[in-house]
């Protein structure tokens, strides 16, 4: 018996060792370090607690040690942004050489350090807009520690900084940590201005080439997608700007679908359920077809 387990196991090990199969082309292997999920986890986790100190991490009891507390974090930040961007780089290159990237990887860490009180400021309209729009909301500080949208734009505008830095892979995996989290999935390439809001959130998608203005406002089951991609010879899709424009003060109700890269004119709202491929000028206000209500008996009309 035992003999035979040998056998079967020693046969799987190696079909799974060569390429026999035409399926296993689109499956590289991968000999590289790779950067860690639980290591990037723990980056997320520290962002929050020092730019939302005493809500997430440690309680803090004494304003008088907030410089410690900040110092401590962003140094232990430091140290494990540069190693997993080192990785991050390394995950997409040809060569196996650390040299090459070291000195990289901490020249990005450091620039996206230099980031983060802009990261703050930019998440506080965010916070003041979900309050604002949200008579449930009692504090500032419920929104903060409570509410998943922020949760998620929080993860979006870290990913779309890293993205920004030119760091491959990180900014997805952080973007669909909040996805997971959340139900709600940003992708990292969105370009999304001040004062953002996202009411319930649930089944939100915004989608890579997204530019979305200031004092925006989504609810639940919003799709901001793209139709059909265009291809190359090669029956790749073609990467080009495919989703929508959405220009100042615009609120999109929940599960309205805005598809392709169409533009939504400033100060507009589109209603709820409808569904858009076709630019919007400002000032419009876009409804679904009013449902049509009859009386029938005895299964007559239906």
């Amino acid at each position: 018996m035992k003999s035979e387990i040998v056998k079967i196991l020693q046969k799987n090990i190696s079909l799974l060792n060569q390429k026999k199969f035409q399926e296993y082309e689109y499956i590289p292997q991968h000999f590289k370090p790779l950067p860690s999920l639980q290591t990037l986890r723990e980056i997320v986790e520290l962002l929050r607690a020092i730019i939302f100190p005493g809500y997430f991490g440690e309680v803090i009891a004494d304003s008088n040690t907030l410089d410690f507390h900040l110092g401590v974090k962003i140094e232990r930040l430091f140290g494990l942004l540069k190693e997993q961007i080192l990785n991050g780089l390394r995950f997409n290159s040809n060569e196996y050489e650390i040299d090459q990237y070291d000195s990289l990887s901490a020249d990005i860490a450091l620039t996206f350090i230099n980031k983060i009180p802009e990261l703050k400021r930019m998440l506080s309209t965010d916070i003041k807009a979900t309050f604002d729009g949200d008579p449930a909301a009692h504090s500032y500080g419920e929104v903060i520690f409570c509410y998943p949208s922020i949760r998620a734009v929080f993860n979006h505008r870290i990913a779309h900084e890293l993205l920004k830095l030119e760091v491959p892979i990180i900014p997805r995996v952080i973007s669909e940590m909040a996805h997971s989290e959340t139900g709600i999935d940003i992708h990292p390439g969105a370009q999304i201005g001040e004062f953002f809001s996202i009411d319930h959130g649930t089944g939100v998608v915004v989608g890579e080439t997204c530019i979305i203005g200031n004092h925006v406002r989504l609810f639940q089951g919003v799709t901001l997608g793209a139709v059909r991609f265009r291809m190359d010879e090669n029956g790749q899709a073609v990467s080009q700007p495919r989703h929508p424009i959405l220009e100042d003060n615009v609120v999109v109700y929940a599960n309205a679908s805005i598809l392709g890269r169409i533009t939504i004119g400033k100060d507009s709202t589109i209603g709820g359920n409808v569904w858009l491929t076709t630019n919007v000028p400002a000032g419009s206000h876009i409804v679904q077809q009013k449902a049509v209500v009859g009386s029938f008996s005895d299964g007559s009309g239906i």
